[in-house]
């Protein structure tokens, strides 16, 4: 198991798009939570960078001692997605190349494998984390800073509670990227497959379950809401949310339905890839 993992770790690092990935990650990031914001705020429009909300709420946004909450929020979207494609070509590309056949062939057993990868990518997506947390916090600080404010850390119990919630929500994605990579044993349709539920098919299932009323409570724990859900639960600022940051169930119930989902997206993965053929 060790082996697998370190051997999966070393194909991490020396995968190009695993770089092109966190890139876009940080990139996004720093982007829509700090940069268009600043613009916003500095800007001659008094009524603040996005409509609905003042200078003031947008200072307040990206303040050091708004980290845990904005990046939490930062994660549902499109942090998810992008982990998901990590995950999906993590596993899917494995088909498309042939290397499963030879790991598995010269190497481990199947369920050695793959768990492998999934500690690898898990762990990576837990390196994401730490690294766009401190930079946001770094961010957060300069801008406090450069506008005279008083430098304000979040607390302990705050900050790991942001960082936590990031590892849950994306852990949770990448995993089930991985899943529907071995379910569609191919890159290019894994992503699309990820990206559709993402994207679309999350948000209708969302909207006719809103439509049903307590019948459609059951649409209240997919995995977007719940990840949104825990990101909601960390906020304490007044105004605009990030887009799918919500507050539909509680904190509890959030963690809940993401372990569950993890749990079942690593023990769907395990099971097709020990009880399929690899062509």
């Amino acid at each position: 198991m060790t082996a697998s993992i370190r051997a999966e770790a070393l194909r991490l690092r020396r995968w190009p798009t695993l770089w092109v990935l966190i890139g876009v990650w940080f990139a996004l990031n720093l982007t829509f939570m700090y940069a268009l914001n600043y613009i916003g705020y500095v800007s001659d429009d008094s009524s603040g960078a996005t409509e609905g909300q003042t200078r003031e709420q947008l200072l307040a946004q990206m303040m050091p001692a708004a980290v845990p909450e904005e990046f939490a929020g930062g994660t549902v979207v499109f942090g998810g997605a992008l982990v998901l494609i990590l995950g999906a070509l993590a596993t899917g590309s494995g088909y498309g190349w042939g290397t499963w056949k030879t790991v598995l062939t010269q190497g481990p057993g199947r369920v050695t494998a793959l768990a492998g990868t999934m500690v690898a990518v898990f762990a990576v997506v837990v390196g994401v984390v730490l690294g766009a947390f401190l930079a946001d916090l770094g961010v957060a600080t300069a801008i406090a800073w450069a506008e005279s404010q008083p430098i304000v850390l979040p607390s302990l119990g705050r900050a790991l509670a942001g960082i936590g919630s990031g590892i849950a929500i994306l852990g949770m994605w990448s995993m089930l990227g991985v899943l529907i990579g071995v379910l569609a044993r191919g890159p290019a349709l894994a992503v699309g497959l990820g990206l559709l539920w993402v994207l679309v098919l999350e948000n209708v299932l969302r909207f006719f379950g809103e439509m049903l009323g307590s019948a459609g409570v059951v649409m209240d724990y997919l995995p977007g809401t719940a990840a949104g859900s825990l990101a909601g639960a960390l906020r304490t600022l007044q105004g605009e949310t990030t887009p799918g940051v919500l507050t539909t169930i509680s904190r509890a119930e959030s963690i809940a339905a993401l372990a569950v989902y993890l749990t079942a997206c690593v023990a769907g993965a395990l099971w097709l890839m020990r009880r399929r053929d690899l062509v």
